[in-house]
């Protein structure tokens, strides 16, 4: 059976919008932690100005200080040429090119139109030519904008078939505030494998309606093997009105595992890189209520959802 790759994107997506900033230190840690469990890949940071994005103004310090694992890929996330030169100096593995299916959004988060961001994809994609870069490009409000609501199917598949023109190898479809739909998912899903064999796609969702496992199942049974998960749930685009956590990369496993998918992540290793979390939380992070999962651990430190009988037998099984 085909392992799935889960995405780990709490070192992105769960601390760019927090208001207290989460030390090197800290930040390097729980990624150390993240890399013992499983995890295919994980986002670790973003190459964004820090002036945007104040709490990942040490991007560069953290990508250089992580242990680097040949069997987890780590991936970050560029808006512009600046911030890719930046990244293939720390000599990542995946960059993460971002734009959003939507004007309003596109203008609210980049301050650029999607033809714009195909423009600057362009120079991005020239720039990273010889490295050995995997380049990826997240494809924001594909599900629906905040500011304009329905975004057409048509708009999606045009904008997916312009970046893998100009060089995209991989495709992430992001449901930005969550506003998407089980039948939704599975029918964009089924029309992109179908129009682009062999690209790899990946699917982000965000919890606002408590939808995201379900959206997520209905991706895998549309036959899409890659998805993007937050320890905790936590994450949320802060240019995003509404927009709330992730879908919980615990729950994310556990359900698949459940069901007898293998997704590759140990879940006694992800309970020791959720205890570094606690410690976050503990501290301030998270203040907000991210997702509809209750927060993280149980008194007796055990998930809950989580039989540890199951735990040991998957233990087994990986031995």
């Amino acid at each position: 059976m085909t392992t799935l790759q889960i995405n780990e994107v709490a070192p992105r997506d769960g601390f760019q919008s927090e208001e207290r900033f989460i030390p090197t230190e800290q930040k390097v840690a729980l990624i150390d932690a993240l890399t013992a469990t499983g995890i295919a890949r994980i986002e670790a940071t973003s190459f964004v100005s820090p002036k945007a994005i104040p709490n990942l103004r040490d991007a560069a310090d953290v990508v250089n200080a992580i242990q680097r694992r040949d069997d987890v890929e780590v991936t970050v996330l560029v808006p512009n040429v600046k911030g890719a030169e930046r990244a293939l100096a720390c000599g990542v593995d995946e960059i993460n090119l971002v734009m959003s299916a939507s004007d309003a959004h596109g203008r609210a988060n980049l301050r650029m139109t999607p033809e714009a961001s195909l423009e600057q994809f362009a120079s991005i994609i020239q720039l990273a030519q010889g490295s050995g870069v995997f380049i990826n490009a997240s494809l924001s409000t594909t599900f629906g904008c905040p500011f304009e609501g329905k975004v057409p199917e048509a708009r999606v598949l045009s904008l997916i078939e312009q970046q893998l023109a100009l060089g995209v190898e991989g495709i992430t479809l992001c449901d930005t505030t969550g506003v998407a739909n089980p039948a939704q998912v599975g029918a964009l899903c089924r029309q992109v494998l179908e129009r682009f064999p062999g690209v790899p796609f990946t699917l982000h969702f965000h919890n606002t309606r408590g939808m995201g496992l379900a959206n997520a199942l209905a991706a895998w049974q549309a036959g899409i093997l890659r998805f993007d998960a937050s320890l905790g749930g936590l994450g949320g685009c802060p240019f995003a009105p509404g927009a709330t956590g992730n879908v919980c990369t615990e729950d994310l496993v556990h359900m698949f595992e459940q069901m007898g998918v293998a997704t590759g992540v140990n879940l006694p290793a992800a309970r020791l890189a959720l205890a570094q979390l606690d410690e976050l939380i503990d501290e301030g992070l998270g203040g907000k209520d991210c997702t509809l999962v209750a927060k993280l651990a149980s008194p007796d430190g055990t998930l809950r959802g989580y039989d540890p009988a199951l735990d040991r037998t998957l233990e087994g099984t990986r031995a």
